[in-house]
């Protein structure tokens, strides 16, 4: 969308009744989508996993709702030929809020993964090292363990 600063509505910009609704839905969209967002952000931050885990298809849900309502908007705009930037100073505020709350998400989510990520890896590692052979070579130093040595490790959800 081009940004233009009017002063006055004309005819041409002004609102539509249409143009008011979609604003109105984009809004309702990011007044749904944003409480699922906070509170997935505090269960993950929780530790919670299971419980955010369980809040992804409602969150894609809204998610798709506002996508949904963000293109019709446009394509509103996109149809009347400018924007009407009073209708749309609304939306543009929320959807930076929510492009904020977005962020603060993902990044929340993005290390959980890493510190899961890195558990794994030294679980796995610690398991590969304890099932290596300890032995030593012809100059007395510990050999490396083969390739072959090391197995899958499988971990058990249900304890």
């Amino acid at each position: 969308m081009n940004r233009q600063s009017v002063a006055e509505p004309t005819a041409e910009n002004a609102p539509t009744v249409e143009t008011q609704h979609l604003v109105a839905d984009v809004l309702a969209a990011i007044d749904a989508l944003a409480p699922v967002l906070e509170e997935e952000t505090a269960l993950v931050r929780a530790g919670r996993l299971a419980e955010a885990a369980a809040l992804q298809p409602r969150k894609a849900e809204l998610a798709a709702s506002y996508l949904t309502a963000g293109r019709r908007l446009r394509n509103d705009a996109a149809r009347r030929g400018a924007p009407a930037p009073a209708a749309l100073a609304a939306a543009r505020e929320r959807h930076d809020a929510l492009r904020a709350l977005l962020q603060m998400n993902m990044t929340v989510i993005a290390t959980a993964h890493a510190v899961a990520e890195g558990l794994i890896r030294g679980a796995v590692a610690e398991a590969s090292r304890r099932k290596a052979p300890s032995t030593y070579g012809a100059a007395g130093r510990p050999r490396e363990a083969p390739a072959r040595s090391a197995q899958p490790v499988v971990f058990n959800r249900n304890c």
